[in-house]
């Protein structure tokens, strides 16, 4: 009972911090707000504000300052992973603020956040494979392993920050799932963290999902990419029975989404890598499996909750890798299977909507019967 009043707290801490968000909006508005409607990436149709990342925040130290006490190992673990969160955080926050942040600047920041983890917590010094693990034995190596890793995943979580409720429901499951799996080797600080983040993004989900009165913006994604990133090194770090691959099955869908738009924008497209696109799945999946059944049926007026409805098809996608994930965590081919899996899904899926030959069992039902009347 006393935990679970514990989790109510936090999701509370970030569901107030949420509404004092957009309470004022009025007030910081004009700063916080998304008002680049225009961009390839935009989905939404009026400013909105982009700090929700401080909702996550102020859920998440709530959580320390409730549960440090009673755990020694946690009272001095979680300041530690704040306080190598916070170059990452704040590179983000300010990119939400001025909009004059870089998405190279972001990277370094968070190559520099993975370091400070690195240095105080140790980083990635096995992957499973003997010759690679002897290679990591030399400090240099596995710092550079651990910023790139770390910080690539980190910054790819921003990547799908793209939809309402989208990398919100996403890193909450990432979350569950490393709370499940610290939980049954009993790494009981780790279960903690993760809980309570998934705990503290829930209550900013209800201001976000489906209306978006806020947005979880740069420094919320970053600072969620950096936590869930870091708690799945140390998860494997603490632990040998956790297999290596574990860490980058729960990660690897904004991981795979990520090195797509890499390929996609530099092979296919002939693009510079970070020039933003409207390319990305989940934007293909509004447009062509969402946006389409209002379009037509309402004369182009999209409901406020339209962007909303994109998010559970990719919550189901991510979950064909997550759940197995989970399950197997100690079975470094079940890992494997998971990601193949989830790989050969969302290509399949890609390719369909991309060339506009979309599957008709999972278009919505009023587009559904009408091209059966066809």
């Amino acid at each position: 009972m006393g935990e679970s009043l514990t989790w109510l707290y936090i999701c509370v801490v970030a569901f107030m911090v949420g509404g004092l968000i957009v309470a004022s909006e009025r007030w910081h508005g004009r700063l916080t707000g998304d008002s680049d409607l225009s961009k390839p990436q935009a989905s939404h149709s009026r400013p909105t504000p982009r700090v929700g990342g401080l909702a996550v925040v102020a859920g998440s130290l709530a959580g320390l300052l409730v549960l440090g006490p009673s755990n020694m190992t946690l009272t001095w673990l979680w300041p530690v992973l704040f306080l190598a969160a916070m170059p990452v955080f704040v590179a983000g926050l300010v990119e939400d603020i001025t909009k004059d942040v870089g998405s190279l600047k972001r990277l370094l920041a968070a190559f520099l956040s993975a370091s400070i983890a690195w240095w105080l917590l140790g980083g990635v010094s096995r992957v499973g494979v003997s010759w690679a693990d002897w290679v990591l034995g030399f400090w240099p190596i596995s710092l550079l392993f651990t910023m790139i890793a770390v910080g690539g995943c980190t910054h790819a979580l921003n990547i799908i920050d793209g939809m309402n409720g989208l990398a919100g429901m996403i890193a909450t499951l990432m979350a569950l799932s490393l709370a499940l799996v610290a939980l049954q080797v009993q790494d009981i600080p780790i279960f903690l963290i993760a809980a309570s983040l998934a705990s503290a993004t829930l209550g900013f989900l209800v201001w976000n999902f489906p209306f978006g009165r806020v947005f979880l913006g740069d420094g919320g994604a970053y600072f969620l990419g950096f936590m869930l990133a870091e708690l799945a090194v140390q998860l494997v770090v603490r632990n040998p029975s956790v297999s290596p691959f574990y860490a980058l099955a729960v990660l690897f869908y904004p991981v795979f989404e990520t090195m797509f738009s890499i390929w996609r924008r530099r092979f296919k497209r002939g693009v510079p890598v970070d020039q933003p696109d409207a390319l990305h799945l989940h934007q293909l999946v509004f447009r062509r499996l969402v946006r389409s059944t209002f379009s037509r049926d309402s004369g182009g007026a999209l409901p406020a909750f339209c962007n909303a409805m994109t998010s559970p098809y990719l919550w189901v996608l991510a979950l064909i890798g997550l759940v197995p994930a989970t399950i197997w965590w100690d079975n470094t081919w079940a890992l494997c299977a998971s990601m193949l899996a989830f790989s050969l899904v969302y290509i399949w899926l890609y390719s369909r909507l991309v060339s506009w030959r979309r599957p008709s069992w999972l278009l919505l039902p009023s587009v559904r019967r009408r091209i059966d009347r066809d």
